[in-house]
């Protein structure tokens, strides 16, 4: 199939690693072009080695305010066709051991700068009559998990600004979905193990097995095919899907809408 991306150009933000990392090269496979952001240069090295021609790489941290305007000459004179936010989650705690201080830290983490991207690049998508914006966030915004009270809360709320701005910009062909992926093998997993590994005081390794145990799919999700997905809502062909949250999680999802 094809996804007609070639020569497009896209902000893949957390390209270090993870989600973000598996969008940047699915889309640089499909010959578009992408500009990857991560707070490591050393992550985003091999990007750029693996793709020379297509991927332009910044290193720099996405939640600093008016960072974007360090991103846009990237850009150039190019049309910017898409962006992809995705950034790391906060830490893992319970609703009774959150603090103030943690809300306020996973709002900037989770939801302000997003909102600040999204202003800055909604003019230039209703300009052309175009734009695909695709959120990562968690499949806890579809159902809470164990100790991650701060992402279940902020990423609640970014959903719902989300879906109130693809309800209002999609007259003007742009779309705006969610990507709500459950356990998957990614270095962010790490956090939830060992989190998990304390708590049953059990080795990360047995607390890996019991989480991959407890998905219907019996595995954890691979990055690469979340990627497939994403690339599929940033290109063309996915006009008519706007305002919706997918579920990525092996089935974990309990509830006949998922």
């Amino acid at each position: 199939m094809d996804l007609q991306l070639a020569g497009k150009v896209f902000i893949v933000t957390g390209a270090g690693s993870g989600f973000g990392n598996a969008i940047a090269r699915t889309l640089a496979n499909e010959r578009a072009e992408v500009i990857a952001i991560s707070r490591t240069p050393d992550k985003l090295a091999s990007l750029q080695k693996m793709y020379p021609k297509l991927i332009t790489t910044l290193a720099g941290d996405v939640t600093e305010p008016r960072f974007l305007k360090k991103v846009l000459p990237f850009v150039g004179e190019r049309r910017l066709d898409g962006i992809v936010l995705n950034a790391g989650g906060p830490p893992v705690k319970k609703a009774t051991d959150c603090k103030p201080t943690d809300a306020d830290n996973a709002y900037s983490l989770l939801f302000r700068w997003k909102m600040e991207w999204i202003n800055e690049l909604i003019p230039l998508f209703i300009q052309q009559q175009y734009g695909r914006i695709v959120s990562i966030e968690s499949i806890s915004i579809k159902y809470p998990l164990p100790s991650l009270a701060l992402s279940t809360s902020l990423r609640l709320a970014i959903t719902g600004y989300l879906k109130t701005l693809a309800n209002e910009t999609a007259p003007m062909g742009i779309t705006v979905n969610i990507l709500a992926p459950g356990y998957h093998d990614t270095p962010a997993l790490n956090r939830i193990l060992e989190n998990k590994a304390a708590e049953e005081n059990i080795p990360v390794d047995e607390a890996r097995r019991k989480l991959q145990d407890s998905v219907p799919a019996k595995k954890l999700g691979d990055p690469d095919h979340l990627a497939s997905l994403a690339a599929f809502l940033l290109s063309p062909v996915s006009e008519f899907i706007t305002g919706q949250t997918f579920s990525i999680d092996g089935g974990s999802n309990p509830y006949l809408f998922g």
